[in-house]
């Protein structure tokens, strides 16, 4: 299988990182970055063969000892490493496997921004951006900036030493995402969902199953067999695994998946996800399983693509998406049930679909 896949956010905490999933960066849908120079990106493809952090704290070296932000990552069982200082700001890599993500930590040490700083000074970003610029205030000693171009935006945190800046979202020690925070009142930030002309209202357990049928989504297994929705991003390596590990059951004529494309991802990944995610949904409904599963994720999408995918993150966000996988089912006494990650037994979960 030719697949590919993002970076996982190391910010979950042991219980969390035990059940995987790739984590939203923030406002969802996240439209996508304003274009920069820069020198480095904390963002690279790597294979689905990664394998999830231990739920075991790693030892953290002796100058990240004391840490906060660093704690908790070493926590969610990634290997830190420190980088030294950019701009101001101390770097640490954390890594799981064939993963890492590199971290700018706040002043306190007690939060840290998820990029790397870029050789752009906040006078020069205001005067590029002029009119379109917003300052969102200082958290944990970094001043952000949200900015918009057309459609996509990004907040930007301005170094200590004035000369640089980082475009990224800023966790907490908590794992809390305080960009999320900081940029809730912009309007469009993050978008106020209505679907079914519900906005905002909580859902009762009849409406979900309903709900998540008006997506844009593709079958494989036999109609006959139980059937769960699976809410996934086409690079994230949980979603992949999650959909090998259910295969076999699926070809045994045990479950339906019925596979619902989604774009979580384009902050790690420079758009890829958007890109594969319209590409699948370009597809006729029974030839998109497939087509992921080949890695069929290049072909020119559709024009009506670009819609199917605004209403299938609508969707998502109306149901409480987290991150990918995420999958919801139907019991047999009529109720709803959802699963965030990937299931820890495919068999007692598939098990379960029937109960």
């Amino acid at each position: 299988m030719r697949w590919t896949a993002g970076l996982f956010i190391f910010l979950a905490t042991p219980a969390f990182a035990a059940s995987p999933i790739c984590a939203l960066p923030g406002p969802l849908p996240m439209k996508g970055a304003v274009s920069v120079p820069t020198k480095a990106t904390a963002a690279v493809a790597v294979t689905a063969t990664s394998v999830a952090p231990s739920a075991a704290s790693k030892p953290l070296p002796a100058s990240l000892a004391e840490i906060a932000f660093a704690q908790h990552v070493a926590s969610a069982g990634a290997r830190v490493q420190d980088l030294g200082s950019i701009h101001g700001l101390r770097t640490i890599a954390a890594r799981s496997g064939s993963q890492f993500m590199l971290f700018e930590l706040a002043p306190d040490g007690q939060a840290g921004v998820s990029g790397v700083p870029i050789d752009l000074s906040l006078a020069q970003l205001q005067s590029v951006a002029a009119g379109n610029i917003t300052d969102v205030g200082e958290a944990h000693g970094l001043q952000g900036y949200f900015v918009r171009s057309g459609q996509q935006f990004q907040v930007f945190y301005a170094t200590p030493d004035g000369s640089g800046l980082i475009p990224g979202v800023m966790w907490d020690a908590a794992g809390k995402d305080v960009t999320r925070k900081q940029v809730a009142q912009i309007p469009g930030a993050v978008p106020t969902i209505e679907v079914g002309g519900a906005s905002g209202q909580p859902m009762g357990d009849g409406q979900t199953i309903p709900l998540i049928k008006k997506a844009t989504y593709g079958t494989i297994g036999p109609s006959t067999a139980p059937k769960v929705f699976m809410l996934m991003d086409p690079q994230c390596i949980y979603s992949i695994r999650a959909y090998q590990e259910l295969q076999p059951y699926v070809r045994a004529g045990k479950l339906q998946i019925a596979i619902i494309p989604l774009s979580v991802l384009d902050y790690e990944d420079q758009g890829q996800s958007t890109r594969s995610a319209l590409a699948l949904l370009s597809d006729p409904p029974d030839q998109i399983a497939a087509a992921w599963q080949a890695g069929g994720e290049t072909n020119t999408p559709d024009p009506a693509a670009a819609a199917r995918l605004a209403n299938n993150m609508a969707i998502a966000e109306a149901v409480g998406l987290k991150g990918t996988p995420m999958f919801w089912w139907q019991k047999a006494d009529g109720s709803t049930a959802h699963l965030d990650g990937v299931p820890t037994d495919a068999a007692s979960f598939v098990a379960a679909l029937g109960s």
